[in-house]
């Protein structure tokens, strides 16, 4: 396959930058050479984010945005084609929350909306204004961050799994419509990452402790994240699973749905009775 370099020198547009994997996409396409409009709902995190790619030399901006208002990721596409002085031919549809820890009939419905919003509407919001602009360029990338649980399903998560699911469908779809016309779609779908989505997310206390454990102990940096997947975006490559564990859930449920759905129910069963 070859290799287009979406990444290199892009004018680029990543949302959720203010921490955790959008600062790392923020990081490393700015070091490749690209100019990068950093977008947060916090603006504060997200000015530190742009500051700090300034500091290294490189070229970098912040705005504030709410990925679950179509109307702010429009003025954010004018924003950036303002200050570019160019199309964007880079989206990092990364912004995200957590919610989970309960069952689907006590999650409150709340929770629900909110997680569908940024999740999933945001991730909708970023392709419907961007894809195309990219695609009438002819050239560029979207990256959607997905989430193993977009096909894993794990128990007690299931606003998380359901919004990230919608968005490993909608990654798909995109990619399929941007088929011969030099425009790269990926879908990122990592299991723990070293970020503070547990911490920030709406999850019971207990449940978030596990949570943070695992993204601690087994949990990869979100650098590495970001330069595997724009090298995968660079190949053309649709679907990246960074982890050991992500191929092997994947793996999994596709040879072996039903004993998988059984497996994953236990375990969690198992890990309840523990807490």
């Amino acid at each position: 396959m070859s290799r287009n370099k979406h990444s290199s020198k892009a004018c680029a547009v990543v949302t959720g930058a203010g921490s955790g994997i959008g600062e790392a996409f923020a990081y490393e396409l700015a070091r490749r050479g690209g100019r990068v409009v950093c977008s947060d709902i916090n603006l504060e995190t997200v000015e530190a984010t742009a500051a700090a790619i300034r500091a290294k030399g490189g070229e970098a901006v912040a705005f504030a945005c709410d990925v679950s208002k179509l109307e702010q990721v429009e003025q954010l596409a004018r924003d950036a084609e303002q200050w570019f002085g160019c199309p964007v031919d880079l989206v990092v549809n990364n912004a995200g929350v957590g919610a989970g820890g309960m069952n689907i009939g006590d999650i409150p419905m709340d929770d629900w909306h909110w997680v569908m919003g940024v999740n999933l509407w945001g991730v909708i919001h970023g392709c419907h204004v961007f894809a195309p602009k990219i695609r009438a360029l002819g050239r560029g990338g979207i990256i959607n961050v997905c989430s193993t649980a977009s096909f894993a399903a794990a128990p007690l998560m299931g606003p998380y799994n359901v919004s990230k699911a919608a968005v490993l469908a909608l990654s798909e779809t995109l990619a399929a419509e941007m088929s011969g016309t030099g425009v790269g779609v990926t879908a990122l779908c990592p299991t723990f990452v070293k970020t503070n989505i547990a911490r920030d997310g709406r999850i019971p206390e207990g449940s978030s402790q596990i949570a943070a454990k695992l993204m601690k102990w087994t949990g990869i940096s979100a650098e590495r994240v970001a330069n595997t997947t724009l090298n995968a975006l660079d190949r053309g490559q649709l679907y990246v699973l960074p982890q050991f564990d992500a191929r092997t859930i994947w793996r999994a449920k596709r040879l072996v749905p039903a004993a998988y759905t059984r497996g994953a129910g236990l375990l969690s069963r198992l890990a309840a009775a523990k807490l």
